[in-house]
């Protein structure tokens, strides 16, 4: 008992050994890859790797998204009363910036709110978790994505010195994305811009910087000024056929209208016009939507059906209060 007991522990040693010989060699190629291929600092890297820590809460929350939850749990989290209250204050206190970024990135004001909304209560839940700790922890200890967040974990770092940040201090969400829009690092970079003209891209703490920031984030992944988002569909209709794998427009309404479904109208679109049936799960069965280029664009946010068709139900009630 006492040989098979030490075998078992010699094995155990071996393989602790052997990930951690594993996990030091990938931190090492991590650091040459920051150095010599995004020209940061080599001493200031492995600075900032010395501070990180593991978070088994991360490694927890990542294993349990929302968007997992079907549509009939998922939706009532964000339609409420509450929300819908405090996006209509945000919006009384921000008309003009918003206004603003309607104007020059053609992005509805209420997508914009809603966006927002959804995603911190307009400021209100911007993430607990140090941003440092869930992009290393989630880079080198969640193998299923650690490639994805190890690329993000070196957008912080060049994020950090490009803005002098202390890598400690910023918060986020356990997925490492941070401010009032919830930007990833590499959003960030590419999207976030100084919308009240103080020279800082700030969208942490300023909501001017962060409703032209989500405003340009839209307009770069070609948001269509004037086009509907989705359309829900007449449930008489068989339209389970149509649903398919995937978010992107995959039918013109002409080759949908030619199966024989009576499709809704809208004054913007035509024949040609590309869009995807979309199904979400009810309590006794189905509903189903069309999905336009517009809601694929929401996608590029948060890439679910359910958290589109979230945001695009809140920002019309938000445009219904207001009208």
């Amino acid at each position: 008992m006492r040989a098979l007991f030490g075998l078992a522990l010699l094995t155990a040693t071996t393989s602790f050994d052997a990930t951690a010989q594993q996990q030091s060699t990938e931190v090492e190629g991590f650091i040459q890859e920051q150095v010599q291929e995004h020209q940061l600092d080599e001493d200031k890297v492995r600075q900032w790797l010395s501070k990180a820590k593991k978070n088994e809460e991360v490694l927890e929350a990542i294993q349990r998204p929302w968007e997992a939850k079907p549509w009939y749990q998922y939706y009532p989290i964000f339609l409420t009363e509450k929300r819908l209250e405090a996006g209509l204050k945000f919006w009384r206190k921000h008309e003009e910036t918003l206004e603003r970024a309607e104007q020059k990135y053609g992005v509805p004001a209420q997508i914009i709110l809603a966006i927002i909304g959804v995603e911190t209560f307009y400021g209100s839940y911007m993430g607990k978790y140090s941003v440092l700790d869930s992009l290393y922890t989630l880079g080198f200890h969640y193998p299923p994505r650690s490639k994805f967040f190890r690329s993000e974990l070196g957008e912080f770092f060049q994020l950090a010195s490009e803005e002098g940040w202390n890598v400690t201090q910023a918060k986020g969400s356990y997925a490492g994305a941070m401010g009032f829009g919830q930007f990833i690092s590499s959003s960030y970079r590419h999207y976030a811009v100084d919308f009240d003209g103080d020279g800082q891209r700030d969208i942490l703490t300023n909501p001017v910087d962060a409703i032209g920031s989500v405003a340009n984030y839209f307009a770069m992944h070609k948001w269509q000024q004037g086009q509907p988002v989705a359309q829900p569909l007449d449930e008489s209709q068989n339209w389970k056929e149509l649903v398919s794998d995937g978010m992107k427009p995959n039918l013109k309404r002409s080759d949908i209208e030619d199966k024989g479904y009576e499709l809704p109208s809208h004054s913007a679109v035509n024949d040609k016009t590309k869009v995807r049936v979309f199904e979400f799960e009810t309590e006794q069965a189905h509903e189903y939507w069309l999905g336009y280029d517009n809601f694929y664009v929401i996608t590029r946010y948060n890439h679910s059906p359910l958290y589109a068709m979230a945001v695009y139900q809140f920002s019309e009630q938000l445009k219904n209060e207001v009208e």
